[in-house]
């Protein structure tokens, strides 16, 4: 099976990262998209992320209904901070029937190359690029694959200082994840 990897902090997921998670699933050879959240990113700071478990619980609530996403908590039991080739050759080795690629936006191309072994996750497993709005960078690469995909300029970031504003973000969260939101008090 075809599958890619949309990996992230996911501080809280939010619609952008359902409709690229869609698009990418609709639009590719992808059979299924697969969330990998992320306990920390090695290149972001931990400091204001909500405990892991609770993210991992949003991105199932956000997914719950779609049956061609999973979520995957892999990280969760790996050395941190998790490195992305790490996690790759855990799951090609759990999954050897699976074909896996990465699902990634432009604008983190900017700083591909900094990643551990990224010559090597380009070589082995290939990337799937959607575009973000006046960030994006091009690399031609036989291994990289564009994906038109709706230019979407959301971030976690944004919602999080909206919530502690008192703000609305009621058409940016699914109703469930608002929901699991209010109840927890969380970005308060």
């Amino acid at each position: 099976m075809k599958v890619g990897l949309f990996f992230g902090s996911f501080n809280p997921i939010h619609i952008g990262h359902l409709i690229i998670a869609d698009s990418m699933q609709d639009q590719t050879d992808l059979e299924e998209v697969w969330f990998v959240v992320s306990p920390q990113n090695p290149l972001k700071s931990s400091k204001s992320l909500l405990h892991e478990f609770d993210r991992l619980k949003m991105v199932e609530l956000a997914t719950a209904d779609n049956f061609n996403f999973r979520v995957k908590d892999v990280e969760f039991h790996m050395p941190r901070p998790s490195y992305t080739i790490d996690t790759l050759t855990y799951l090609s080795e759990k999954h050897p029937g699976n074909e896996f690629h990465l699902i990634l936006g432009g604008d983190n191309l900017n700083h591909f190359h900094k990643w551990k072994n990224s010559q090597e996750i380009l070589k082995q497993y290939g990337m799937y690029v959607y575009p973000r709005p006046g960030r994006n960078k091009s690399i031609d690469h036989e291994h990289i694959r564009y994906v038109e995909a709706p230019l979407l300029d959301i971030s976690a970031t944004f919602i999080r200082k909206t919530i502690q504003r008192g703000g609305s973000v009621r058409y940016l969260l699914h109703p469930h994840v608002l929901d699991y939101i209010r109840d927890k008090k969380f970005f308060l």
